[in-house]
């Protein structure tokens, strides 16, 4: 059975056919088998996100709603302030308004966004699974399935983002404050303050380039972590484990696709960005001092509103790419396409799952008919 292939039932998916071999691959998304290049992989994303197109964006959306309605309504708190007002000056009360709120904010969103972010790219991960294996699924049993375990997916998250952002921004501030030291020492103990200044720009160069080596070879390292962590239904940690081993000799094909990932979102983002402003440039008087308020402040819309709009359509690509990546590696590295063949034939019988395991054995002696005698008319 198709669902046995997982450590845990896919619940929530239907299956698109009896059989799969009836369906063609290319209609359905039925699995293809088969280790995939890049230029195979990207093809396969882009007809995943086209054949379902709601169903990512849905998905997508909901942490890019909870980015951008509270910086919405910070943003139009500073404008009724009139702090984009060059007519008229801002009271001298607003800047602490403005820091509370900011903190207030901050505080009761940093938590709710994580958990949102982790649960659409579980979410995510899960609805491109179901395709890949060729089911279906929709917005609300994606994110209902992922629920029950919304814990594990935040802490994976939180984990990932210690490793890759927390720890290189913590040694940043460490080697900023030596460097500043012992800059100030240098020049204490008699040194030109020219070679002082170019041995600290230089060691600071040196760090900002080991630090943004170390956050690229983290991020193509754990980023298998999240769809190992879904589909194989194992903790955070194991996860983490799981994707740095399944990331090995793919993380060059990982690199390049998010360097298509950072172009295509810098050309979503100049397409709609331009046209909005060229728009507003033609709007009478729009720069003049009685209108400036308000053209700052639709300028801030614009810009965070292009943002939710981007984010909202490339963050798809990745999370359905990198769940391909993670099947695909499981082919290469794990032979995944002939146990799937194997199991799919009847040939291999799905592994007892932990909850199965522990039930009781059945002690009530069986039942048994006694056999015919031979010659006894049957």
């Amino acid at each position: 059975m198709l669902r046995s292939l997982l450590p845990v039932k896919i619940e929530g998916c239907t299956l698109m056919s009896e059989s799969l071999s009836m369906v063609n691959p290319a209609q359905s998304g039925a699995p293809r088998m088969a280790p995939s290049s890049l230029g195979e992989i990207l093809d396969r994303t882009v007809q995943l996100y086209r054949t379902r197109f709601m169903l990512y964006l849905g998905i997508s959306l909901v942490p890019s709603v909870l980015v951008v309605v509270p910086l919405i309504v910070f943003f139009l708190l500073l404008a009724s302030f009139g702090l984009f007002s060059a007519a008229s000056a801002p009271p001298p009360t607003a800047g602490i308004v403005v820091i509370l709120v900011f903190g207030a904010l901050g505080l009761l969103a940093l938590p709710i966004l994580l958990g949102a972010m982790a649960l659409s790219a579980a979410a995510m991960n899960y609805a491109v699974s179901c395709a890949y294996l060729g089911e279906r699924t929709t917005i609300r049993d994606a994110y209902k399935t992922v629920w029950r375990h919304g814990w594990r997916y935040t802490l994976l998250l939180f984990l990932e983002g210690l490793i890759v952002y927390a720890a290189p921004i913590a040694v940043w501030t460490a080697l900023v404050a030596v460097s500043a030291i012992a800059a100030a020492v240098g020049q204490s103990a008699g040194l030109n303050s020219l070679t002082s200044g170019v041995l600290f720009f230089l060691a600071i160069f040196l760090v900002i380039t080991g630090l943004v080596a170390y956050v690229i070879w983290m991020l193509l390292r754990l980023c298998l972590a999240f769809p190992a962590c879904v589909v194989e239904q194992i903790s955070a940690t194991a996860a983490l484990k799981r994707g740095s081993a399944l990331s090995k000799g793919t993380k060059g094909r990982i690199f390049l696709l998010y360097l298509l990932g950072l172009a295509l979102n810098w050309l979503v983002s100049m397409g709609i960005t331009v046209p909005l402003t060229l728009v507003m440039a033609q709007i009478p008087n729009s720069g003049s001092a009685k209108n400036a308020a308000a053209a700052g402040t639709a300028t801030i819309l614009i810009i965070y509103g292009t943002g939710f709009i981007v984010q909202a359509l490339i963050k798809p690509i990745y999370g359905i790419a990198l769940t391909l990546f993670y099947y695909d590696q499981r082919i290469r590295q794990e032979g995944f396409d002939i146990e799937w063949m194997m199991q799919r034939a009847g040939m291999v019988v799905p592994a007892v799952t932990a909850s199965a395991a522990q039930q009781p054995l059945q002690t009530e002696p069986s039942r048994q008919i006694p056999s015919t005698a031979e010659g006894e008319v049957k």
